[in-house]
């Protein structure tokens, strides 16, 4: 089992940057995927980037070359750099997991306005 804290959400203005963390504790063997996924209100829950055990990453149209994903095995984080952001952006961003057996946890989520 693990547990996935987000951090790093907030309120910025058009064009601004935030960078997510989303923090892992727990057993983090056998991890095959860790993601991030957005909800806006009265929207369903979306892909926006995942990144593969072996490092492939794959993210959702709307975000291509705008929001990076990567994260840092020494501290067991998972990041979403988020560049150029747009009012559509504006969500609750959850950190997510899937383990090589499908079980799958997430975070508690951070909201992203971006707001002029």
């Amino acid at each position: 089992q693990v547990q996935l804290v987000e951090s790093g959400g907030g309120s910025v203005q058009p064009g601004e940057s935030l960078r997510l963390s989303c923090a892992a504790s727990g057993s983090l063997f056998s991890i095959y995927a860790m993601g991030w996924y957005r909800q806006a209100p009265g929207k369903p829950r979306e892909l926006v980037a995942i990144i593969i055990s072996g490092g492939s990453t794959n993210y959702a149209d709307s975000v291509k070359g705008r929001f990076t994903i990567s994260r840092d095995n020494a501290k067991n984080t998972l990041y979403l750099q988020m560049n150029s952001l747009k009012p559509e952006d504006t969500a609750v961003y959850y950190c997510h997991a899937l383990y090589s057996d499908a079980q799958n946890y997430w975070g508690q989520g951070t909201q992203v306005t971006v707001s002029s």
